[in-house]
């Protein structure tokens, strides 16, 4: 089991979509890399869903997504802010919080690791949140953002994007997952109207 909702929430976002899943993809940068530092570099970072769908091409084919479930959901334009200024996001530098979108050797071991998983370079990147503000569109446009990703797209999940999809694919055959089982049941209450 998932240890977050949201990552649940992607979880059966994706399997909706004909991906298989893997949680808590770990990486960090191999010792030796250009920049490498003991005290900084020696702790694995993660990211929290990969996906694979063998019928899609491209991009489209290998889904990665970091889940970001703050309460208060995520200011695009802040979390930016702090990104290019070097600054803080609560207890440590924000670019810690998304080593793999700012970080050269964070991003190179990454990318690496993504296509040791999955044969793959080519992947779509996505910061999955409970709620988000502000312009999506600049961390599309941002040079650092892209250069990280390899030119790979970016986008944003949003839970409500998320779960009425979910909600519009249910149907009356029992769902595999928690969250497929928990959209059927508040169907089946009244709660939610979804398709067939």
């Amino acid at each position: 089991m998932k240890e977050d909702v949201l990552e649940q929430i992607v979880d059966d976002y994706l399997q909706h979509r004909g991906y298989f899943t893997m949680h808590n993809v770990r990486f960090r940068p191999e010792r030796g890399a250009k920049g490498w530092s003991g005290p900084k570099d020696s702790v694995h970072s993660d990211v929290d869903v990969v996906g694979i769908n063998p019928r899609l091409r491209g991009p489209n084919k290998v889904w990665v997504v970091s889940c970001k479930s703050w309460q208060a959901g995520f200011s695009a334009d802040r979390w930016l802010e702090k990104l290019e200024g070097g600054k803080n996001a609560g207890p440590k530098e924000a670019w810690k919080y998304l080593r793999e979108l700012w970080d050269e050797k964070w991003s190179d071991a990454f990318r690496t690791r993504i296509e040791e998983l999955t044969g793959s370079r080519q992947f779509t990147y996505s910061i999955a949140v409970t709620r988000l503000r502000g312009d999506r569109d600049a961390w599309n446009r941002d040079a650092t953002i892209r250069a990280r990703l390899g030119g790979n797209p970016f986008k944003f999940l949003t839970v409500a994007e998320m779960w009425e999809q979910i909600v519009a694919e249910t149907t009356r055959t029992q769902a595999g997952s928690e969250i497929g089982r928990l959209a059927q049941v508040l169907k089946a209450a009244g709660v939610v109207q979804i398709g067939n």
